[in-house]
């Protein structure tokens, strides 16, 4: 039996800039220097769009409404297989100010959170900082999938 987890995480795309977090350090304290989309794992019997619902407000303190879905990628990270869903946050202005200190996870999980430029950070994962997103939330291009298993 393959042990997967599945995750959901949220595009916030505002003027060519997407919002993302630098974490803390992991469990086993090392350091997390990436930057990453919004999200984490679905709890048992949860849908997609609950438990991004649910990982928005715990890391933001702000319920989003969530779009289309936008990515797909599958990858080994050398532990178990991550199957993660990427959808389009559509109310994007209400992300212009977040106070980590009124969220339940920010605080524990989260050093800094704000509009990036993909490129010019460490942005996780890698194809973010490469596809056309606006492209894919305009529909102009299909949804991406990126597989490394």
């Amino acid at each position: 039996m393959i042990d997967r987890r599945i995750n959901v995480r949220g595009i916030i795309l505002k003027d060519g800039q997407i919002l993302a977090q630098q974490l803390t350090p992991d469990h086993h304290g090392r350091p997390r220097d990436f930057w990453c989309t919004p999200g984490g794992g679905l709890d048992a019997g949860e849908s997609l769009h609950q438990g991004l619902e649910r990982e928005m407000i715990e890391e933001t303190g702000i319920k989003p409404v969530i779009g289309e879905l936008l990515c797909i990628q599958q990858f080994n990270d050398g532990e178990q297989e991550q199957l993660e869903f990427f959808f389009n946050i559509t109310n994007v202005d209400d992300y212009r100010s977040i106070d980590l200190s009124a969220t339940s996870h920010g605080l524990a999980e989260i050093k800094r959170v704000e509009f990036v430029t993909p490129s010019a950070v460490g942005l996780l994962p890698k194809f973010l900082r490469d596809i056309d997103l606006q492209a894919i939330i305009d529909r102009q291009s299909p949804i991406y999938i990126q597989s490394q298993l």
